[in-house]
C-alpha cells in the first residue's frame, strides 16, 4: 500500500468535550461558564475544521497548494507532497475521519478510516492535528509517521 497507512502517532488522553452548564431556575439564564483550557473556545467549529481539512490532506484531487495549506509546516513539506501527487496509489486513497478528541487548544488527536477506492482498507488509523497560523492542520508527526510506515522514503526532510 502507498503511504497511506495508520499513523503511530501519540494519542491524548481521553477527555470528553465539557458539559452544558446547568440553567439557572432563578433567572432562566446560564451561569457564567469558565473556558476549558482542554478545548478550543468553539469545539463544534474547531471539530468541523479538523474533519474538513483532514478531508482535504486525503482528498486524492486536492491541489498539493491546497495540502500545503492544511498541512502543519506544510511549505517545508511541498517536496514530499509534490513526490506522493505523482504516486498512482495516491489517486486511489482517501480518509474518513470517525473521531476528533482535543487534548488541548491548540491540539487534538485524530480518528480515520484509510479509504481506498472509496473503501475501508484500514480503519481506526491514529493521527493528529494541531493549531498553527489560526487553522487547524494535520500534523507533520501524522505525514511523518506515514511516509516512515510506507517504506516509500528512508528520511525525509522535516521528519
Amino acid at each position: 500500500m502507498l503511504i497511506l497507512v495508520p499513523a503511530a502517532a501519540a494519542c491524548g488522553d481521553d477527555n470528553g468535550a465539557p458539559e452544558a452548564p446547568a440553567r439557572s431556575p432563578a433567572t432562566g439564564t446560564s451561569p457564567p461558564v469558565t473556558p476549558d483550557k482542554n478545548q478550543p473556545s468553539d469545539l463544534a467549529a474547531a471539530r468541523a475544521e479538523v474533519e474538513k481539512n483532514w478531508t482535504t490532506f486525503f482528498d486524492p484531487k486536492a491541489s498539493t497548494d491546497d495540502k500545503v495549506r492544511v498541512l502543519q509546516n506544510g511549505e517545508q513539506m511541498r517536496r514530499v507532497l509534490t513526490a506522493f501527487a505523482n504516486d498512482p496509489n495516491a489517486a486511489k486513497s482517501s480518509a474518513n475521519v470517525t473521531d476528533v478528541k482535543f487534548t488541548s487548544a491548540t491540539e487534538a488527536d485524530v480518528t480515520y478510516d484509510l479509504l481506498v477506492g472509496g473503501q475501508p482498507a484500514v480503519p481506526n488509523s491514529k493521527g493528529t492535528s494541531v493549531l498553527q497560523d489560526d487553522v487547524w492542520k494535520v500534523s507533520v508527526k501524522t505525514l511523518c509517521a506515514l511516509v516512515q510506515l510506507s517504506g516509500n522514503a528512508p528520511a525525509v526532510p522535516g521528519c
